[in-house]
């Protein structure tokens, strides 16, 4: 049961789990490349419009995304896209059925678990950590 406990496991489930995320690209690339067109319609839950709502979905979904997947700010970028996550599926897909809401949910889930363990050894955090002269 000693490998279930080292910091090797830790950083590759990192690892696995920021690799993982990269499939939220999937959700935000469509919304950014087709911007104008999708921003009359989309959702407004929190009141800001739905230009704005719209731009800080694709901010989290496409570029922390993609820092997540590098694994640089790595917990910090994750807080935008478990927000984004909890937003998506606490007040957009509230009246919606739980199967409707799963995808949301699990995101959210994956967000906190890779805000809990960071970016870890095999991340761009930690080689700028390491080549740091400060």
């Amino acid at each position: 049961m000693k490998i279930l406990q080292s910091d090797n496991s830790r950083n590759w489930a990192s690892l696995a789990l920021r690799l993982s995320a990269a499939l939220m690209l999937l959700h935000g690339w469509p919304k950014m490349m087709n911007f104008s067109e999708n921003s009359a319609d989309f959702a407004d839950p929190i009141g800001i419009g739905t230009s704005g709502s719209l731009a800080l979905t694709v901010f989290a979904e496409v570029f922390c995304t993609a820092f997540v997947v590098l694994g640089l700010f790595t917990r910090v970028a994750s807080i935008p896209l478990t927000i984004c996550m909890g937003v998506a599926a606490c007040v957009v897909h509230s009246g919606d059925s739980l199967a409707d809401r799963e995808a949301a949910i699990s995101y959210l889930l994956l967000y906190v678990a890779i805000f809990f363990l960071g970016g870890g050894r095999f991340s761009l955090d930690n080689y700028l950590r390491k080549n740091s002269r400060f």
